[in-house]
């Protein structure tokens, strides 16, 4: 569906970025569908993205990841 697939930049290792489709973002988070994502997008919200041209949208899984994380909430047992 994509043209766009997972792969690791040549910064340093330190920089090293894996960048996602949309679609493969999906695969990160269940129940994420690539609809309801490009809405999240449009509202401003969901995860941090890069538009390295004007149809290509790529997400660092890094910020999949802390998005997910930021989405926890916490129970009365937790607290």
């Amino acid at each position: 569906m994509s043209n766009v697939t997972a792969f690791r930049s040549r910064a340093s290792a330190a920089e090293q970025t894996t960048w996602l489709s949309p679609a493969e973002v999906c695969e990160v988070i269940p129940g994420m569908t690539v609809t309801l994502l490009s809405r999240m997008r449009d509202a401003g919200k969901g995860p941090r993205y890069a538009k390295p041209s004007p149809k290509t949208v790529v997400y660092a899984l890094a910020d999949v990841n802390a998005y997910v994380r930021s989405t926890m909430v916490g129970t009365r047992e937790q607290s």
